[in-house]
């Protein structure tokens, strides 16, 4: 597909299949690596102050007329490295988009503002006395305002989620309606594959044609290969052009930028760091990953339940989110028949063909803990390295979670309800529920663990010393370079980050241009 199809889909993108000359040199005021939430909102707002804008996405341009609704395929499309991306003990998948828009064009849409207990850790912990609630009001008003950010209605709180909803008003605990980047939700569930009606308000329909419309250039399939500085500044960077279809190369592209603005993404940045060799005097790059686990425990109610109809996300539970209650959130998750076959182990043979047989009848909860940042993104020798098991620390928190999640699905009406570890562990009733989870012990392949909230490895911080970028974004060791996606978190948030990413992009490109006269001298 080439720029001019692109173009009357929706979006200017160039692409591989447009690349003709095995070098290319451009030159630009910022170039943003990555076109995700930080990317996107970076560019975007970049290019709203006058400044030219350069847009480097490793993945494919696929309109959302090219999106199948269909799971599997999807992850082969859409996601990095097709959807298998893992931790070296293979026992959790960390799923990231890998497509122009990146993360937002397959997350569940839900949006959270960061909780003020976390923005208050970073004030105390991390010297980031800027980063106040009152301070990141405007920005959470602003991205709320443009992406459609709303508390679902009625109509958007499917079957799956009314159980589940159910369960929680049995038991006395408190539930609230999830707020999503919607607008007019058509209701098919498939927001992981992309949304084939551009309802959702990913960065693919939004910040990015918007960014675009002010002059700025994408480049899909562009996989950044070094960041380049002299005498302490970034001077831009270099990439190669690779053809998705064969893998080849077709050029190698050098930007000569005054800015650089990484947000490839909580494994891809550290990772393109270390590689650059720059930026890392704390010692920090790659450090302090959290991905907030995350299980999907499965229950079997008495009536039909049609997980995959209806909006993804209706509902989540509130009771235990503040750590001083247990630090961790249940959310209602709708899923099709791969995910369900994929989170449980209900057994083999015939087990196996009457839990299928009986999907309808299914609802699922998921699982987020507010984790340590205790794993690490690295190489090794020329091969990507995440280093994440759950910390001692973590553990009770997710034995927590599982319970919790039990006893809702329970009291929402639920007759059995599926373990999410690795060995198979079905809770036939409430009154077993501690004796079946206590029996989990921690360690490699205890659980079905999956991740899509990366972030923490190049921490935001006053200290020099201990993070990677300044309070205003910008990397404490090499002036002109700044980081707008999660790996700048200084912990996890608990919460599904795509918001506070949103903003802190947008922060950020506040303070570039508070300091213009520096950054495009």
């Amino acid at each position: 597909m080439g720029e001019k199809i692109a173009a009357a889909s929706g979006l200017a993108v160039t692409q591989a299949a447009d690349v003709a000359q095995a070098q290319l040199t451009l030159t630009a005021d910022v170039v943003v690596v990555g076109s995700g939430a930080g990317g996107a909102v970076a560019a975007y707002e970049l290019a709203r102050a006058g400044k030219s804008v350069i847009v480097l996405e490793a993945g494919p341009y696929v309109p959302s007329s090219e999106f199948t609704e269909d799971f599997a395929k999807a992850m082969e499309q859409l996601y990095q490295d097709k959807g298998a991306q893992a931790n070296k003990d293979g026992d959790l998948l960390v799923l990231q988009g890998r497509c122009v828009g990146g993360s937002t064009v397959v997350n569940g849409c839900v949006s959270f503002r960061t909780p003020d207990y976390i923005l208050e850790d970073w004030q105390r912990d991390y010297g980031l006395g800027n980063l106040t609630p009152a301070a990141l009001e405007p920005y959470f008003a602003k991205v709320e305002e443009r992406l459609g950010i709303h508390s679902n209605e009625e109509y958007e709180i499917n079957r799956n989620s009314s159980v589940i909803r159910e369960g929680c008003k049995k038991l006395g605990i408190s539930w609230k309606p999830f707020q999503r980047n919607i607008r007019e939700c058509a209701l098919t569930g498939h927001c992981l594959s992309g949304c084939a009606s551009d309802r959702k308000q990913s960065m693919l329909v939004t910040y990015l044609p918007w960014a675009v419309a002010l002059g700025a250039k994408i480049y899909a399939d562009t996989h950044v290969t070094q960041v380049l500085a002299e005498n302490g500044k970034t001077t831009g960077v270099r990439a190669e052009i690779i053809d998705p279809k064969t893998g080849t190369k077709k050029a190698d592209v050098t930007v000569n930028a005054k800015a650089v603005v990484l947000a490839a993404g909580a494994v891809q940045t550290p990772l393109l760091l270390q590689k650059s060799a720059i930026a890392n005097s704390s010692g920090q790059v790659g450090k302090n990953f959290a991905c907030h686990p995350s299980l999907m425990v499965v229950a079997e109610y008495e009536e039909d339940v049609h997980p995959w109809r209806g909006a993804l996300l209706g509902v989540y539970v509130d009771e235990w989110a503040h750590p001083s209650k247990g630090g961790f959130i249940l959310e209602a998750g709708g899923a099709g028949p791969v995910e369900l076959s994929a989170v449980a182990n209900p057994g083999v043979g015939q087990p196996f063909m009457d839990y299928m047989a009986n999907l309808k009848k299914h609802a699922g909860m998921v699982t987020l803990i507010h984790d340590h940042n205790v794993g690490e993104i690295r190489w090794d020798a020329d091969k990507k390295r995440i280093d994440y098991q759950i910390a001692d620390s973590d553990f009770p928190a997710m034995i927590a979670s599982i319970k919790a999640a039990a006893r809702v699905h329970f009291a929402g009406g639920a007759k059995k309800v599926y373990v999410p570890t690795v060995a198979q562990r079905v809770i036939q009733c409430v009154d077993d529920i501690d004796a079946v989870v206590d029996s989990i012990e921690p360690g490699p392949q205890t659980f079905r663990m999956v991740s899509y909230h990366p972030q923490g490895t190049c921490r935001m911080g006053a200290d020099a010393k201990t993070a990677v970028v300044n309070p205003d974004g910008e990397c404490h060791d090499v002036k002109n370079l700044f980081i707008t996606d999660a790996s700048l978190f200084p912990t996890s948030i608990i919460v599904n980050p795509q918001v506070t990413v949103y903003a802190l992009a947008s922060y950020i490109s506040d303070r570039i241009m508070a300091n213009a006269e520096r950054v495009f001298a």
